[in-house]
């Protein structure tokens, strides 16, 4: 029998059962600040009672988010939210700065094994660098105003034939073989999208003015500038995303060019309008892999034991624990996610299944996060599992692929694998531009911080055609192509946070690459890497996966070449 409960991790430092308020919370700070080390044995128990703490605090606030995304209407779970951070992380900040002092002026920091805390004591150090009191604040009130962008978004929903849908469920409709039926679908969402344009570009308009006043209060010409440092980004440059989008552009947009070509031809149209691009060019219905949420998630641990028993075993026990909220509803956030559980060691799942072939993709991609959950649950330091986005979408991108061959747990007919196989491996390749999309937009924002709704509209569309704008004709729905930036959650929630969807894109195609080569010895390294969490540098990391940390042209060129070369097998 497999034991599905997670083990209680028993608090050695803080009390068992701690209620988050402030005033329980500061005397800990204060014995922290206060305590005496007189050798390095005290400081490494120093550096574990402060991970204690910091773990009990990520999970509360983590549990807050949670709720607060799967019911938006909520207020009282919107209150709970807003507590913790306008009541207790505004109070933490400088605590946690003064914590990071005591560290660095440390008599004993150079007797702590290099080795082993060398990434973490870089990263120490930067926060220290850029930390600033008066930035506190406004810490707080974007947290609280990048809330809103849920709210919004939340609410949003269109009726078709009479019944109401969610817009990730009314989305399914764009894959309808009726062009008349994706037709209207893609109007009344974009229609609806529409309606809070203007409430949207007003919050972003706010998010940029704060955004960057962070910036300039650390000492930084702009926010771009300010964020690779505060992500801790010491692997790449502006320089290198910049030419990673020219990369893309000459190796990848010929590629999607000549699939949108063939697209046009398959379905027998002239031009290809925005609401063709989701279609099966097969001319059949749309793929349907589960019946519902459940079955989602039943049919993805039967997939995660195929790759190997132990990943199925992990998803199995944040079942039985209901870790998961996989089914859309009105009033819940967009989007998903995998929310790690910092100091419980497991994950908590969220997404907007409406039982399509994108469902299913999500839901192993988050599969994939929730294995490097679970994988690093028992590094010695909280900090240890704070990974680089780069290495996290590696966990959770190469899961896609890897599983791939697993499929057919979904899938009662070989044409309709075939054709989510080939759906896949496309939008693998669609990711790269859109990426590129989306970052080189976020540089133009931020080191454009004065500039209003119509400028940064203007500034979207050249960059959005440089890169095919989907190769789309977007004549007559030039409002609607304007305003699809406001889709993207990353750019109200978590700025900055998009390049390392492209260049884990890239690393998770070698991995599967090697996993094809050598399936038992390329899974090893992928879980080796995983399970480093953040105690080695990050082409370390990559390293232990059997990869190369690198986005030049060249790798590009080579790792595309290798996708259309598996396309074609499918043909």
């Amino acid at each position: 029998m497999i034991n599905l409960t997670i083990p209680t991790k028993n608090r050695h430092y803080i009390p068992q059962e701690l209620d988050i308020k402030w005033d329980n919370l500061s005397p800990i700070f204060d014995e922290l600040l206060a305590r005496q080390i007189d050798n390095a044995a005290a400081l490494e128990q120093w550096l574990k009672d402060k991970s204690e703490l910091e773990a009990a605090l990520e999970e509360d606030f983590a549990w807050r988010y949670i709720k607060m995304s799967c019911d938006t209407a909520n207020e009282d779970l919107v209150k709970d939210f807003q507590y913790f951070a306008t009541e207790i992380e505004p109070k933490i900040a400088p605590l946690a700065n003064q914590l990071n002092q005591k560290l660095v002026a440390s008599a004993y920091i150079d007797e702590l094994d290099k080795d082993k805390y060398f990434v973490y004591l870089r990263a120490v150090r930067k926060a220290l660098e850029i930390y600033r009191e008066e930035n506190i604040e406004l810490f707080t009130k974007l947290q609280v105003a990048q809330q809103k962008y849920q709210s919004v978004t939340g609410a949003m929903s269109v009726i078709l034939n009479d019944q109401e849908y969610t817009l990730e469920q009314a989305s399914n409709f764009l894959k309808d073989t009726s062009r008349t039926v994706r037709e209207e679908a893609w109007k009344t969402i974009q229609q609806r999208r529409l309606v809070d344009k203007d409430t949207l570009n007003l919050l972003f308009d706010e998010l940029v003015a704060m955004r960057n006043q962070v910036a300039l209060n650390a000492g930084f010409e702009n926010y771009r500038d300010y964020m690779f440092q505060a992500l801790g980004r010491f692997d790449y440059t502006p320089k290198d995303c910049y030419d990673f989008h020219e990369a893309i552009e000459k190796e990848i947009v010929p590629i999607l060019k000549e699939q949108a070509e063939n697209r046009a031809h398959l379905l027998g149209l002239e031009v290809l309008k925005p609401w063709d691009q989701e279609v099966s060019t097969s001319g059949k219905p749309a793929l349907k892999p589960f019946k519902n949420g459940q079955e989602l998630i039943d049919k993805s641990i039967e997939c995660f034991n195929a790759i190997d028993p132990k990943l199925g075993q992990m998803l199995a026990i944040m079942k039985a624990n209901n870790l998961f909220d996989v089914e859309s509803r009105k009033g819940k956030a967009p989007g998903g996610y995998n929310y790690p559980l910092a100091e419980t060691g497991a994950p908590f799942i969220f997404m907007n299944s409406a039982n399509s072939l994108r469902d299913l993709t999500t839901m192993v991609h988050e599969g994939g996060h929730a294995v490097h959950t679970f994988l690093t649950a028992n590094l010695e330091l909280n900090d240890f599992k704070h990974c680089p986005s780069e290495v996290a979408e590696l966990a959770s991108m190469s899961m896609e692929l890897m599983s791939m061959d697993h499929w057919d747990v979904y899938f009662d007919k070989e044409e309709d694998l075939i054709r989510a196989k080939k759906e896949q491996l496309l939008d693998v390749l669609k990711t790269l531009p859109w990426v590129a999309v989306i970052d080189q937009f976020q540089h133009w924002i931020y080191t454009n911080p004065t500039h209003n709704a119509a400028d940064r509209e203007e500034a979207f569309q050249q960059i959005y055609k440089r890169f095919g704008a989907g190769f789309s004709n977007w004549e007559g729905q030039e409002a609607e192509f304007k305003n699809i930036w406001q889709k993207q959650l990353h750019l109200f929630e978590v700025p900055f946070y998009y390049i390392e969807y492209a260049i884990a894109q890239l690393g998770a195609i070698a991995i599967w690459k090697n996993f094809k080569e050598q399936p038992e010895k390329a899974l090893q390294q992928y879980l080796d890497a995983l399970a480093l969490g953040y105690t080695k540098p990050m082409n370390e990391i990559y390293e232990t996966a059997g990869i190369k940390f690198d986005f030049s042209s060249k790798y590009i060129n080579e790792l595309a070449t290798f996708v259309k070369n598996e396309l074609d097998k499918l043909a």
